[in-house]
């Protein structure tokens, strides 16, 4: 059986050198570009919001890494071990979870679930002195970690509590942005999908205001 030419041949006969002389060595270049940017997201509050906020995250494979935040470190801690030990079952992300602040340094979103919980009976517009307090501990943090983040409120009163934490943050507006009435949106169209017997996906409202 014929051998065919190879790279020994042409080196033999030729007097080339292959390996030098497709494979030469390229100076003084840059690094190469990433190809994926790493995205971090920071979820505040370990409740039942915060927690269907981070599985969302993970399952629609959304962030690089997931970083969480709580006053509660056992709880804290169990949420985090919940979402780790399910990482067979999800695309790769880095979760990690803290009580400090530090553990959000670089974050591109922050999304503030938590907040004062309300008693029963309780206006939304009452729990606004006590978040707004708590406010001051959560919002300063995050701007100082990660001063190029966007900032997501979705803590109760919503509309004035996106408000103090763009006040508080010193944020452009566009960065600093309130879930508003998406939840009653939403709501409202599943009543009607129901109502018609279509899926609540084909379902759009609209308002017009006079």
């Amino acid at each position: 059986m014929e051998k065919s030419p190879s790279s020994g041949f042409l080196s033999q006969d030729l007097g080339l050198d292959i390996a030098q002389t497709f494979f030469k060595p390229i100076h003084q270049t840059e690094p190469p570009s990433p190809t994926k940017r790493h995205i971090k997201i920071t979820v505040i509050g370990t409740g039942n919001v915060g927690m269907a906020i981070a599985q969302t995250i993970l399952t629609q494979d959304l962030a690089d890494e997931l970083a969480l935040v709580d006053a509660k470190p056992d709880k804290l801690r169990g949420e985090m071990l919940d979402l780790q030990h399910a990482a067979a079952f999800l695309p790769r992300t880095k979760i990690v979870a803290s009580v400090d602040y530090d553990v959000t340094a670089g974050s591109d979103l922050c999304i503030v679930t938590a907040g004062a919980r309300q008693n029963p009976g309780e206006s939304r517009l009452s729990l606004l002195h006590r978040n707004v307090a708590l406010f001051r501990n959560i919002i300063q943090p995050l701007a100082q970690h990660s001063p190029d983040s966007i900032l997501m409120i979705v803590s109760n009163p919503v509309d004035i509590l996106t408000y103090v934490a763009w006040k508080i943050s010193g944020f452009p507006s566009n960065r600093v942005i309130g879930s508003g009435t998406n939840l009653d949106s939403s709501r409202f169209r599943f009543l009607i999908a129901d109502h018609l017997d279509v899926n609540a996906q084909d379902v759009q409202v609209t308002f017009f205001s006079k």
